[in-house]
């Protein structure tokens, strides 16, 4: 949701003017696509990180205010939950160094970071879900004091009618309710952003699509939430069940949920704007005084504030993005389903093998999304995100395969084509590839490890052994060193 917004309230007129405003925005980017000159010279790729914070002890610190002014750095900014913050990096080429600059500015204003919020008894975190969050910490009271997340949270439960209900079943089973989207805050996550051209957009966005589980599978780190084991990637069911504005009578009728991993392949970015348009109704029916058509005509750059503002509440995993950089237009596709962490070196390496296999795959001469059906991509992610690393998952060729055996085979050398396609240095290809190899070979991922450490913990109390293995986690982030090398 990047855009600010203040509190208000919106009438049927409100809602009636949005319709007709965003209907024209969406004539108008129709247009731009056919006729407007985009950005898309030696394209730009972006990281953004969303954090957690925990106090000495290992519980949720509520103090993203108090933090943020101690960090006192314009790339911090506040999050949803008041426990969470998020830093974005600056945009990088990936031909000139972009994955090691992406780790040494990690490495720089995280350790700058944590130094400064310890001063106020705040440590940040890279980890999906804080595995000490309990029932109690998620009131409304823990929504960050900034109006645009108060006022999406009652448009939210003013859609749905009732209270949010969260119902996962894993290992064990989690069923409880919540008046505010509030749980949604408990899911961090790292986002991949890579700017393309309005003809390539498809392409790298079916990819996205195609490689969803095999990215989870192999980077899962949100095992727990509210003391329970529950999936892999937990974050995926809370969030898809945190923003649900869809009563029970709804989803039976086949309303698509707001948190959604589509249902088709695509042939252009329109089609994701246009479904966001056709199948949501708007959240925050806010209104720009921008007329984009004449803004068009007179040779500028129209905003589209409220199609982007829209598109900012429909939670796709892999997300269109529209944008303006330095007067010009560009499109991105941002790619938002992996937890941060374990480490910089994990979370780089998620990147390096995101960035490197959706290239080699949207460049393929035969796209594997002609010979891969669509329901089969979404079945995978959901696979992934409950059984992580020992997930199988079908791939076109090989059936249905460990995700593992599937990656070292196939994906990993596909990965390796794609980053050389970027122009991606050799040494900074094998370093980041290798974790992801590794991951692999000894089946270590930030989930595999913290269950596994938590096991060895089993005559603890629960909430005991969670803070405790969380904080054995910090110390092994602080270390750089990649999960899979952490001792088990």
């Amino acid at each position: 949701m990047g855009e600010e917004v203040t509190a208000q309230e919106f009438t049927g007129a409100d809602r009636t003017h949005h319709r007709e405003k965003i209907r024209r925005n969406l004539d108008v980017f129709a247009r731009m696509l056919r006729e407007a000159q985009f950005d898309t010279e030696d394209p730009l790729t972006g990281l953004e990180l969303e954090l957690n914070l925990i106090d000495d002890v290992g519980d949720p610190a509520m103090r993203n205010e108090e933090v943020l002014q101690a960090i006192a750095d314009p790339s911090f900014v506040t999050e949803l939950g008041r426990f969470n913050i998020e830093l974005n990096l600056p945009p990088a080429r990936l031909s000139e160094g972009g994955l090691a600059t992406f780790e040494s500015s990690l490495r720089t204003d995280l350790n700058t970071a944590d130094a400064r919020s310890s001063r106020v008894g705040a440590h940040l975190m890279m980890i999906g879900i804080l595995p000490t969050l309990a029932e109690g910490h998620l009131s409304r009271s823990a929504i960050t004091a900034n109006p645009r997340y108060r006022l999406l949270s009652e448009q939210v439960l003013d859609a749905r009618g009732e209270d949010i209900t969260i119902d996962i079943a894993g290992r064990e089973r989690l069923t409880t309710t919540a008046d505010s989207i509030v749980p949604e805050a408990a899911c961090t996550s790292v986002q991949f952003h890579i700017q393309t051209s309005p003809a390539d957009f498809a392409a790298y966005w079916n990819a996205s699509q195609a490689i969803a589980g095999v990215q989870l599978a192999v980077a899962a780190n949100s095992p727990y939430l509210f003391g329970r084991e529950l999936w892999r990637e937990t974050r995926i069911p809370l969030f898809e069940q945190a923003t649900d504005t869809r009563s029970n009578e709804l989803k039976a009728q086949g309303v698509r949920p707001r948190v959604w991993f589509g249902e088709r392949w695509i042939t252009s970015v329109f089609d994701l704007f246009e479904e966001n348009v056709r199948y949501f109704p708007a959240l925050l029916p806010i209104v720009d005084d921008e007329d984009p058509l004449a803004v068009l005509d007179g040779g500028g750059v129209p905003s589209l504030a409220e199609l982007r503002l829209h598109n900012g509440t429909v939670y796709r995993w892999n997300r269109p993005v529209y944008d303006i950089a330095d007067g010009m237009p560009h499109l991105r596709v941002e790619n938002r389903l992996l937890a941060a962490g374990p480490t910089v070196a994990d979370t780089v390496a998620n990147a390096a093998f995101y960035f490197g296999l959706t290239r080699a795959l949207a460049e393929s001469s035969r796209p594997v999304w002609s010979q891969m059906s669509f329901a089969a991509a979404r079945e995978n992610f959901q696979a992934a995100a409950r059984d992580g690393v020992d997930a199988e998952l079908f791939w076109p060729g090989a059936g249905k395969v460990r995700a593992t055996d599937m990656i070292l085979r196939t994906l990993l050398p596909l990965a390796s084509q794609g980053l050389d396609a970027w122009g991606v240095p050799a040494a900074d290809r094998d370093r980041y590839l290798g974790i992801i190899e590794q991951r692999c070979l000894t089946g270590v991922t930030g989930a595999s490890w913290f269950v596994g450490k938590m096991n060895a913990r089993d005559k603890m109390e629960r909430f005991d052994a969670l803070r405790a293995t969380l904080l054995e986690y910090r110390e092994a982030m602080h270390t750089n060193n990649p999960v899979h090398t952490w001792e088990g």
